[in-house]
């Protein structure tokens, strides 16, 4: 119910092998986004910018980022993006695309200067702070109202015994 990384292995865009049943899933999925996934993003988000802070790494920072990025959006429009150049198209942040060349550059493991951290910090508390007014905001339900839906596709996958990709 809260689990924002089962939401984005579903709606990946790299998918090796689908089925009618994935497809599915898809749809039946979207009926399970409530604004208690905030919780999963909030939570994932601390975890990555505690690592960022013990090994200050682009890598970490950028995603702690995306992270937060990912929950505003799905806040907000009840669907999940993922890709953090998308996300940035709605915020246009500079230094977004700066840690992207540098993961992309091969520079994802290069330390972070302390001036630099001491912004990313502000940035990243003042992301969390959007990404909880967004769930405050958020149009989405509290509870999923898909579940009976996502619980008979499940059980008639089972019957089948089907594997999903």
């Amino acid at each position: 119910q809260k689990g924002g990384n089962m939401l984005e292995q579903i709606y990946s865009p790299l998918v090796v092998q689908t089925s009618a049943e994935h497809l599915e899933l898809k749809h039946v999925a979207a009926q399970c986004i409530t604004r208690n996934h905030v919780h999963h993003f909030l939570g994932f988000a601390q975890a990555q910018w505690n690592q960022t802070l013990k090994q200050p790494k682009p890598k970490s920072l950028l995603y702690a980022i995306r992270i937060l990025l990912s929950g505003i959006h799905l806040m907000k429009t009840g669907r999940v993006e993922s890709n953090i150049s998308i996300l940035n198209q709605e915020t246009h942040r500079g230094y977004i695309d700066d840690l992207i060349q540098l993961k992309t550059s091969g520079k994802e493991k290069a330390d972070l200067l302390n001036a630099d951290l001491n912004f990313f910090e502000r940035e990243y508390q003042r992301l969390r702070n959007v990404l909880q007014e967004s769930a405050e905001r958020s149009s989405l339900p509290d509870s999923p109202p898909g579940l009976e839906a996502l619980n008979d596709l499940l059980l008639r996958i089972r019957m089948k015994g089907l594997h999903l990709p």
